[in-house]
């Protein structure tokens, strides 16, 4: 079922809305041969959880470019370095309306458990992305994010409420200027006041899809949960019209078939 899991999960919790239904992917099945089922779980907002390894290669095939894998990324199916543009799954998600969009790193068990429980207790899809490093065909490309010595320059840590601080002293921040990000020093006429405070509950996600295209080296890149809001899921609203329909009593099919305008072919 490589890239069709969320088909099956969605089959599963509709008719087993009593199960917690959890969907592993990689960014390769997700978001290619996948893409179209990885989309319509987002937008539909049914109630299951989705842990995303992005290694930005495909591992299990041996090596091949992935959906996002950098541009000029050398692989064995583009020796020459790639051409094409990544895609970022939170943004992609967060297009999609998700209802719980994360993301933690793979080495960070700390973190990343704390971001899985938060996951598990969401009503509704609930995405969370792991930098993950695939040491045989992609070794350190989240060094950056998972070496202690750099982490604290690299990435920022989103909670609710908070200003985005980051930074060996946390003496770095994010601010609003205009409407792009900038990163700005504490202390030279900056204080924590003028920076930009994170809201995962904002109903709009245009703050939170502008933290999930925040890349190296300009900015440190967010972890945590960028949104978590409520919305009815599509499990339960499939079932209440299938309660809907039953109520009404034991349908004719026969009447069906000769209901409305009907002609005979001869």
């Amino acid at each position: 079922i490589h890239g069709r899991a969320p088909a099956v999960a969605t089959g599963v919790k509709v008719t087993r809305p009593d199960l917690q239904v959890w969907v592993i992917t990689g960014d390769g099945d997700a978001l290619s041969i996948g893409g179209n089922h990885f989309l319509h779980v987002l937008r539909r907002n049914l109630d299951v959880k989705i842990i995303l390894f992005n290694n930005q290669i495909y591992g299990l095939t041996k090596g091949q470019y992935s959906p996002t894998s950098p541009v000029g990324k050398k692989s064995y199916s583009t020796p020459m370095g790639s051409v094409d543009n990544p895609v970022s799954p939170l943004a992609f998600a967060l297009g999609c309306e998700a209802t719980f969009v994360a993301r933690s790193v793979d080495i960070d068990i700390q973190h990343l458990t704390a971001t899985l429980e938060r996951a598990a207790k969401h009503k509704g899809t609930a995405l969370v992305e792991v930098y993950q490093d695939c040491n045989v065909f992609n070794s350190g490309a989240f060094e950056y994010a998972q070496d202690r010595a750099q982490r604290n320059e690299n990435v920022i840590y989103l909670e609710h409420g908070k200003p985005l601080i980051f930074g060996k002293d946390r003496k770095k921040g994010i601010r609003l200027n205009g409407t792009r990000p900038e990163v700005v020093e504490l202390g030279k006429g900056v204080s924590e006041d003028d920076l930009l405070f994170h809201d995962e509950k904002a109903a709009d996600p245009g703050i939170a899809f502008m933290l999930a295209r925040m890349k190296r080296p300009e900015f440190p890149e967010p972890v945590g949960v960028f949104r978590a809001i409520q919305r009815p899921t599509y499990d339960e609203l499939t079932n209440q019209q299938i309660e809907s329909a039953m109520s009404k009593g034991e349908g004719d099919l026969d009447a069906l078939f000769n209901s409305g305008d009907t002609w005979v072919v001869e």
